[in-house]
């Protein structure tokens, strides 16, 4: 079974623009409240951002911080049919800022020595992906300042490096959301 759906981009220059989207039964797009909640977080500083959604599936963070000003924004996942769907709808809306990579989220963050000022986190529920990109990113040597937003199942508990500050988190439904702040801090946390 195909999940085929649309979604609107809730702010900036596409504001109710519609995203159409079709994936495996696990994809599941960010839901509006969400969404809305984090935007109006990262208002301040999305304008000329550079930013990565890892497990991006139907791209709605990415569509929507591009949407809100972000100077440049990769899409990476693993699933062909997202890939192909995002890319049509990068097509359609003209969105030159962002880039698509259809590849394994954790290789791809490996090779990668690119540096983002945001970095989107919403790995599929019920695996251990959420766990070992946190670490993956801990160890991808963040730059001081940068916003990681983590999404997850709510019930869900997870460690955090150290130099991770939580500036936020919020719920919705069995949705938890949190946003941080890579801190100048040296030190990083072993995550098991």
């Amino acid at each position: 079974q195909r999940n085929r759906g649309r979604l609107r981009i809730i702010g900036g220059q596409w504001k109710w623009h519609t995203l159409y989207f079709k994936g495996g039964s696990d994809l599941r797009p960010t839901p509006d409240a969400i969404r809305e909640k984090l935007f109006n977080w990262l208002a301040p500083i999305i304008e000329g951002a550079c930013c990565l959604d890892l497990f991006c599936g139907s791209g709605a963070l990415g569509f929507e911080a591009a949407s809100r000003g972000a100077t440049q924004v990769v899409l990476v996942d693993n699933n062909r049919q997202c890939y192909e769907e995002i890319n049509k709808n990068r097509v359609r809306l003209g969105a030159e800022q962002i880039r698509v990579y259809c590849e394994d989220a954790l290789d791809w963050l490996d090779r990668s020595n690119q540096n983002f000022d945001i970095v989107f986190l919403d790995p599929p529920y019920n695996s251990d992906l959420a766990r070992r990109s946190i670490a993956r990113l801990d160890g991808h040597k963040l730059a001081p300042g940068t916003m990681v937003y983590v999404e997850t199942e709510r019930r869900l508990k997870l460690t955090y490096p150290k130099n991770w500050e939580e500036l936020r988190r919020g719920h919705a439904g069995q949705v938890s959301c949190r946003l941080f702040q890579v801190t100048l801090s040296d030190q990083s946390n072993c995550l098991i």
